[in-house]
């Protein structure tokens, strides 16, 4: 009975999902709250058919600390440690974050003109997007000392690296390729979900030959193949804050994924704690 709810509960949040415009430009991603969204008409195609995407769910492993002040935007692990991105105007910054216990190694702050976004990290360098300002920051990983910027045009929303490029998204349904030296734009492209576009992508977590997104304003984590745009899998990560802490925090947001060990972290917005988990059959 609970699988059935389970899988009902994610028939109904992917209505909202598909509803959404791809045309629509979105407000600020830092200044979210959840939503209701009208049911999309038409009947949706059954998990398991051919072409739609695989219904998973995120199994915690374990709950570990966040700094619930911090409005995350990017996050990164690195042999051990994680580097995050926290968001807002003024209160903008760069951060190295101790995974088990939620302490603030370093931090560097951003200027109050920008607002931080998505992070990758391309050797020992750290790129960090900015909203609207077209700003990409360069950062030394190992001194957090700024080295360089980069400039494009467009929002600025997620960022990895899938070691050979980098992966970029806008809030809308496209993603972009991007040089990993230069910043220059390689192509893109379009994702579908089940055929239908899935609009408003945010932070991104390259994986082996996947991308994983956050999807703005839901509790879904999409996993996207890149050579063809097309969802793979629609993970549904509801439900891991209970609803005083959830009262007080914003959306999901933040993915990092530990190689060693095959799991990932996940947290969100204003979020007081992160959340080590694998991603498992939505009918299990």
């Amino acid at each position: 009975m609970a699988a059935l709810v389970a899988a009902a509960a994610i028939g109904l949040s992917l209505a909202a999902l598909l509803a959404r415009s791809p045309g629509a430009s979105p407000a600020a991603p830092g200044l979210s709250s959840r939503t209701v969204v009208p049911a999309a008409s038409g009947p949706l195609a059954s998990p398991g058919a051919e072409g739609t995407a695989e219904r998973l769910r995120v199994k915690v492993l374990s709950v570990r600390p966040h700094d619930p002040t911090a409005y995350t935007q990017g996050l990164v692990w690195d042999h051990g440690t994680l580097y995050e991105s926290a968001g807002l105007y003024s209160t903008s910054s760069l951060r190295q974050v101790d995974p088990r216990t939620g302490r603030v190694l370093r931090r560097v702050d951003v200027p109050p003109a920008f607002f931080a976004e998505g992070l990758a990290q391309v050797g020992n360098r750290l790129l960090q997007l900015t909203w609207r300002e077209g700003v990409a920051f360069q950062y030394d990983a190992r001194t957090f000392q700024r080295v360089g910027e980069f400039r494009y045009e467009g929002e600025g929303w997620g960022l990895c690296d899938d070691g050979h490029r980098l992966v970029m998204s806008d809030g809308s349904d496209h993603l972009g390729f991007r040089d990993r030296h230069t910043f220059a734009l390689l192509g893109g492209v379009d994702v579908r979900l089940d055929g239908r576009p899935a609009t408003e992508l945010n932070e991104l977590e390259c994986v082996g030959n996947a991308i994983y997104a956050n999807v703005w304003r839901t509790d879904h984590i999409l996993r996207i193949d890149p050579a063809t745009g097309r969802v793979t899998a629609l993970i549904d990560a509801s439900g891991l804050l209970d609803p005083p802490e959830q009262e007080k925090a914003d959306v999901l947001n933040g993915i990092a994924y530990d190689p060693d060990k095959k799991t990932f972290y996940i947290t969100g917005k204003l979020w007081p704690k992160m959340f080590e988990v694998v991603f498992v059959p939505a009918s299990s």
